[in-house]
């Protein structure tokens, strides 16, 4: 059995790095009304989860045995990025 690898994105929440599809910024990637509605979607189907209620910055989408779940992070895209590089930081 491998060993999970966890991408912490903020306030004591943790991802499965393998689960991670993407990590999008927040103020790029929501101007698209296509975003947008991705957003509304997962929201009313309750796939949505958060990981603050600051001012979010990022949202992450994992699929987990075909099950999505997005993630909405106050941390920046580029803080996840390096915390991926440097094995999750946690």
């Amino acid at each position: 059995m491998k060993k999970a690898i966890y991408l912490h994105i903020g306030n004591n929440y943790s991802v499965d790095m393998r689960d991670v599809v993407g990590i999008f910024d927040m103020d790029n990637t929501t101007v698209t009304g296509i975003t947008k509605k991705l957003l509304d979607r997962a929201e009313r189907e309750k796939k949505v989860f958060y990981a603050t209620y600051d001012l979010p910055k990022t949202y992450i989408i994992t699929v987990r045995n075909g099950k999505e779940r997005i993630y909405v992070s106050q941390l920046a895209a580029s803080t996840l990025k390096k915390r991926l590089a440097e094995g999750g930081g946690l």
